[in-house]
């Protein structure tokens, strides 16, 4: 990927270094082009990309030309080619491509082709951190035994994993006990600049996972797709997307010496959400960002799918190459990233204005007006100031059931349920804390806040505080570097003390990975049917995704979660309120334990230093002795266990020809499901536990496991049977046919009740079609391949919406199910649908990107939506039943 041959710029290439004439780059300054130097600085990387790959085919010289005129088609939909220099997974949504990667050979052998031109053609690294959980916490050995128990659940995925990176070249697998993916990409993984068969040009990269967009903060251009697209660039494929606008987001002023970067990107997060920058890319400029650390950069791109942008750029700075100094990068490869973007124009000085490019619109926040702050009860957009957090809290109590409500009785709002736990009684109530969890790459990454987090711990101690023994706590960094530092600063004990140990290096409680609570807290709650809390540092806090009891969830800094663990209740005033009292009988208040920001940099830049990144990092492939014990097969045919149920060949190629057949309209479909606003992939996609009364159970109870065996949803994405199961099992999922909160459905033929799967069942046996009905944002939330390959197996051959999340609707079309938009100003309600109606949609063989087709009722009446193929590679993906389909096709092409 590193350059094309007959490439109509080759006139621009020239050596780096002209003592070295074998090391080049196309130098986009010599297009003498004056559009170039107004570009935004991430325009810029999309259009390097399409100069060195133009090939008249795949990236055009048009595409280039469209890009250079980004600034005039502003108002128009204008679709490019993008092929991005790398790929990163995670193993959730890692394991599932590499079993389709393993299906597709089969595929095109069975076709005729040669299997072995499946194969990632670019770099593409998968880091194994989505599957420990926290299932033993407050004990010296807890991470040693979470660590087995990881090993002991996922023996035949990371079996699968490690056939997978001796069949595919290319492919390089993280093992587990590594660290977070986003994070050890940050932090070891990034090139900045490549330097790769000849060539410099730009690191980029897509990622299957939603906060792939935290690499931006370094000045590496990427973001999350569905890992169906990952697989086609993966198989040399360009994404094919729509040239975005570009908000330019202006930091100026200085932070308070007690705010965090937590506080900052939960601001951030807010305002941009109301700005409203869905689809875009944003841009940090202005003084205010050469204040900000890597790591605090990063922490505001991690959090990028929350305030709904593609990608969330800071261009590189002189902060930027000391960042990567301090991890450990060579000093060669720092000489070549800042000769080549300061040849190519891509490097900033967030000070000198002259250097500021042209923006869609620019928006602006004043870092002086950022105040300590979390955000919930049930959505990471919904910051609350700490200082409003009690009363905040209580009004969410009573208010009606919805994002900011628990509809709970005024005179229940003072219960308390006392339980007996070590011996000791304790009283929970409403607003309790029962998870506090230091977790995610979203903060982890940032020795600020964890060392804060690690200082506040110390003076907890010291004035005699302690966390109460039933509250579920835990550190779950990152990556080693992390305890090493923590360690060697001399916070670790005190963090210990207070309950926060290490108890395992993955993302954990940030995607629901949290593990049981004690029994009698779960009786507890249960019995006073109590609004109990989780915080923890994490980006996402969506209802049922930390923990199925934790009904209110917050995000905040590490400091913070450790103040609210001591507290025992987010029903507190720190500002007026002590954190606690301690034994001597002394009101301790927060601002009494609250470490400086001058404080936490003093000891950051003693103990963050590069010997650290480079010891851990050197070892990393290696430091896992289970891993390197693991005996995998070699072939290049994978020969599937038919009696596994974590990795099972999909039935997505079954009855595939070479020959394309003419789409065809849906007759007289059935609604499955009826949603409003706001459904997320949590609520269609299978994450977390096996409910024991679902459809999976029952399945794997048929197999012969057992509850305990059960193991995550996320970890048996490779076995579809299991997880078209899953898909809608979430017991928060709120349909109107119920008007409740349930995983199941009606069965409108017979109306019965059914679970999801059980009703889908049926239609299927019956040969009937079935649609899904959604309100707004439908989709939103991680990037998860089985909240489009769930429902497709279901039966589902479209969804009619008001607006979707991007990445979703792309997976949605990746498997073949049309995303169907209503027209402006209509709705379900406006149209009078009940979603009991049956649904006829008439699909034309003439198909053209965003066109209006018709839609026809039983009752007879008509309306129209917008097929949201957007892009005519889009319109030939689903012609082909998909973009999976249309690479075995094409790599069956002899």
């Amino acid at each position: 990927m590193s350059a094309t041959v007959n490439n109509p710029f080759q006139r621009i290439v020239e050596p780096l270094d002209p003592t070295d004439p074998n090391k080049q780059f196309y130098n986009l300054s010599k297009l003498g082009d004056p559009r170039y130097d107004r570009l935004p600085f991430s325009i810029r990387v999309l259009l390097e990309s399409a100069v060195r790959n133009c090939d008249g085919f795949l990236v055009k010289r048009s595409d280039v030309e469209s890009i250079l005129n980004w600034k005039q088609t502003q108002t128009q939909t204008v679709e490019v080619p993008f092929r991005p220099a790398r790929v990163i997974l995670q193993d959730f949504t890692g394991v599932p491509a590499v079993v389709d990667f393993a299906a597709m050979r089969d595929a095109v052998m069975k076709l005729g082709g040669d299997p072995e031109k499946i194969n990632p053609v670019c770099p593409a690294d998968l880091v194994i951190d989505h599957s420990i959980q926290v299932d033993f916490n407050r004990k010296s050995d807890s991470l040693q035994k979470n660590q087995d128990l990881e090993f002991d659940r996922n023996r035949e995925r990371f079996q699968f994993l490690k056939w997978g990176s001796k069949a595919f070249r290319n492919m390089r697998i993280i093992p587990p006990g590594s660290g977070i993916v986003h994070q050890v990409n940050l932090e070891y993984l990034a090139r900045v600049v490549f330097n790769y068969d000849g060539y410099f040009y730009p690191d980029s990269l897509v990622g299957t996972d939603s906060h792939t967009t935290m690499i931006d903060g370094l000045g590496v251009l990427g973001w999350g797709v569905g890992g169906i697209e990952a697989e086609a660039v993966m198989l040399g494929q360009p994404i094919s997307m729509v040239l975005p606008e570009v908000v330019g987001y202006k930091l100026s002023g200085t932070p308070d010496k007690f705010i965090t970067s937590t506080d900052i990107v939960l601001t951030v997060t807010k305002h941009l959400r109301q700005v409203g920058v869905v689809g875009k890319f944003v841009e940090f400029f202005g003084p205010g960002v050469a204040q900000l650390s890597i790591a605090d950069r990063a922490t505001i791109a991690n959090m990028c799918p929350e305030y709904g942008a593609t990608a969330a750029f800071f261009p590189v700075d002189n902060v930027s190459i000391q960042y990567l100094k301090q991890t450990g990068r060579e000093a060669e490869q720092l000489a070549y990233i800042t000769k080549y973007l300061k040849a190519v124009a891509m490097f900033r000085d967030y000070n000198d204005v002259s250097q500021d490019p042209d923006y869609t619109r620019v928006v602006e926040l004043d870092l002086s007006t950022v105040v300590p702050c979390c955000s919930g009860p049930k959505r990471p957009q919904d910051r609350i100031a700490v200082s409003d957090m009690k009363t905040d809290f209580e009004t969410c109590l009573g208010a009606k059931q919805g994002f900011k409500g628990f509809q709970v009785a005024p005179e229940r709002h003072g219960t308390g349920v006392p339980f007996q736990f070590d011996g000791k009684e304790y009283t929970l109530s409403h607003g309790s804390v029962v998870i506090a969890a230091i977790t995610s790459c979203t903060n982890t990454s940032n020795p600020s806040v964890m060392l804060g987090a690690g200082l506040l711990a110390k003076k907890a101690i010291e004035c005699g505080l302690s966390v109460k023994p039933y509250i579920k706590t835990s550190l779950s960094p990152g990556s080693g570097v992390v305890t090493t530092y923590l360690k060697e600063s001399g916070v670790m004990d005190y963090l210990y003390q207070l309950g926060f140990e290490v108890v395992g290096y993955g993302c954990m409680t940030c995607i629901g990975n949290s593990g049981p609570l004690p029994e009698p807290v779960v009786n507890a709650i249960t019995q006073g049917d109590l609004v109990a809390a989780g915080v923890l540092s994490g980006n996402r806090n969506f209802e049922g995704r930390v923990h199925p009891n934790t009904r209110a969830n917050y995000l905040a800094s590490p400091p913070l979660v450790i103040a609210y663990a001591i507290a025992g209740t987010v029903r507190i005033d720190f500002e007026k309120e002590p954190v606690a009292i301690n034994s001597e009988g002394k009101e301790i208040f927060l601002r009494d334990i609250w470490p400086t920001r001058e404080e936490i940099q003093a000891v950051e830049r003693t103990f963050v230093i590069p010997s650290m990144f480079k010891e851990v990092y050197e070892k990393i492939e290696k430091v896992n002795e289970r891993w390197n014990a693991l005996v995998a097969p070699s072939d290049k045919l994978y020969t599937w266990d038919l009696k596994s149920t974590y990795i099972k060949s999909p039935p997505f190629f079954d009855g595939l020809t070479k020959e394309l057949k003419p789409p065809k309209s849906i007759h007289d479909a059935y609604v499955l499901l009826n949603f409003g606003d706001s459904v997320t992939t949590d609520h269609i996609s299978p994450a977390g536990n096996i409910a024991r009364n679902s459809s999976a159970a029952r399945y794997l109870t048929n197999r012969g496991l057992s509850p305990r065996d059960y193991n995550s949803y996320g970890s048996r994405r490779g076995n579809d049977d299991v997880m078209a199961r899953g898909t809608f099992a979430n017991i928060r999922l709120f349909n109107k046919f119920l008007n409740k909160q349930a995983p199941q459905t009606i069965h409108l033929p017979t109306g019965e009740t059914l679970d999801v799967f059980d009703a889908a069942e049926r239609y299927q046996q019956s040969g009937i079609p079935l649609l899904v009905l959604a309100g707004k944002e439908y989709g939103s939330g991680s990037s998860r391949d089985w909240a489009a390959k769930g429902p497709f197996l279901l039966g589902i051959k479209a969804v009619v919406a008001e607006s979707y999340e991007r990445i979703h609707r792309s997976n949605l079309v990746g498997m073949g199910v049309i995303p169907l938009e209503y027209l402006e100003g209509d709705t379900a309600d406006s149209l009078g649908l009940t979603g009991r109606e049956r649904y006829t949609i008439l699909i034309p063989e003439q198909l053209t990107p965003r066109m209006i087709v018709d839609v026809k009722l039983d009752s007879g009446k008509t309306f129209q939506v917008r097929m949201r193929f957007d892009t005519d590679v889009e319109l030939a993906y689903f012609r082909h039943g998909g973009i999976l389909n249309y690479m075995i096709r094409k790599m069956s092409e002899n």
